[in-house]
């Protein structure tokens, strides 16, 4: 069994070929999928996170109104970059939007992906100190969020409050019990994913790796995973990790599938260049059920993970979106065992 939803980078544009022309379309248009991805059974919802850009960017109103209209599926971000973010402000805004969802967000952060404009954490006010760099930088961001949703008291009461304090430190409110555990970091590389096993967050691995080794990409990523859980199981953590993989898969099951993506299939990995290095892109998964399934019997990556995240082309509308899901859900899961 897999925990299976969807991924979203609300894009939106005022072209005549987007079913999302607006900021307002891409923000509700997501609720709607949120929706109606509960209702086909999906088990999640997540949301990209990019600042500069047409696609959503601040996340916690999203999840907290998309909680509000759902009751069960798991609401997420896939990812936060944490070099523009207060740590102790973010830590509130998870806390409510938790607390709102019944204590279902599952919250990707990571260092941060390539940029729409240069440095544009400095724009936010956030400058790396003398002798660090900008991921060192969202590091230091990390750790002092992860220290605050533990939720104990480390501020100094005012001995004249406006209100009457509780005994002790204080700590950020609202606290939202047991989120330190459902924080997951986006790793691009193996280094990355051995990192996070380290401190204890779980791990998000994408359609990209910021690295390149000559083997296939699910293979490159199952041994990310291994080497996440190795860390893992060194540093003695209590409780059990948990790894989601992102992957663009469209059942053909219709004619307007078979317009939209008969030409991607037989589709095979991409290698690019990317911040300084070699990157590998994963393929994307389009043909007749059975023959996915065939294929996605052999992705060594998704059988390690516990959760697959499904990358949804946003701007096609919630309709399509919706049904591309329940097409996986309905044709593909149950014959691969994942229902």
């Amino acid at each position: 069994m897999k925990n299976i939803g969807f991924l979203s980078f609300g894009h939106w544009s005022p072209s005549r070929h987007s079913q999302v022309r607006s900021a307002a379309d891409a923000l509700l248009q997501s609720i709607e999928l949120a929706v109606a991805a509960e209702e086909a059974g999906a088990d999640g919802a997540y949301f990209r996170v990019h600042h500069f850009a047409q696609q959503l960017a601040s996340p916690f109103p999203l999840l907290a109104a998309a909680a509000a209209r759902t009751s069960r599926i798991e609401l997420g971000t896939a990812v936060i970059d944490m070099r523009y973010e207060n740590p102790l402000y973010m830590a509130e805004d998870a806390g409510a939007a938790d607390l709102i969802s019944g204590g279902r967000l599952q919250l990707g952060i990571s260092r941060g992906s390539p940029e729409q404009v240069i440095d544009g954490f400095r724009y936010f006010g956030y400058v790396p100190d003398e002798g660090q760099s900008d991921a060192d930088m969202a590091r230091e961001h990390t750790r002092v969020f992860l220290e605050v949703l533990k939720g104990e008291g480390f501020a100094q009461p005012n001995p004249r409050p406006m209100f009457a304090n509780p005994p002790g430190l204080l700590r950020v409110e609202p606290h939202a019990p047991g989120l330190r555990d459902r924080i997951w970091w986006g790793a691009g590389t193996r280094a990355t994913a051995e990192w996070a096993g380290e401190q204890g967050l779980n791990l998000m691995s994408s359609t990209l790796l910021t690295e390149d080794t000559g083997v296939p990409f699910h293979q490159l990523q199952a041994e990310q995973i291994q080497r996440f859980r190795d860390a893992w199981k060194a540093a003695g953590h209590d409780r059990e990790p948990r790894v989601s993989v992102s992957r663009s898969i469209f059942p053909i099951v219709s004619d307007l599938d078979r317009q939209l993506f008969w030409h991607e299939r037989g589709g095979t990995d991409q290698v690019g260049w990317l911040d300084g290095g070699n990157a590998r892109f994963g393929k994307t998964y389009a043909d007749e059920p059975d023959k996915l399934v065939a294929e996605l019997a052999e992705d060594e990556a998704i059988a390690a993970a516990d959760t697959l995240l499904l990358t949804v082309p946003n701007q096609l509308g919630v309709d399509y979106n919706a049904h591309v899901v329940q097409s996986v859900l309905t044709h593909v899961a149950p014959e691969l065992g994942w229902r």
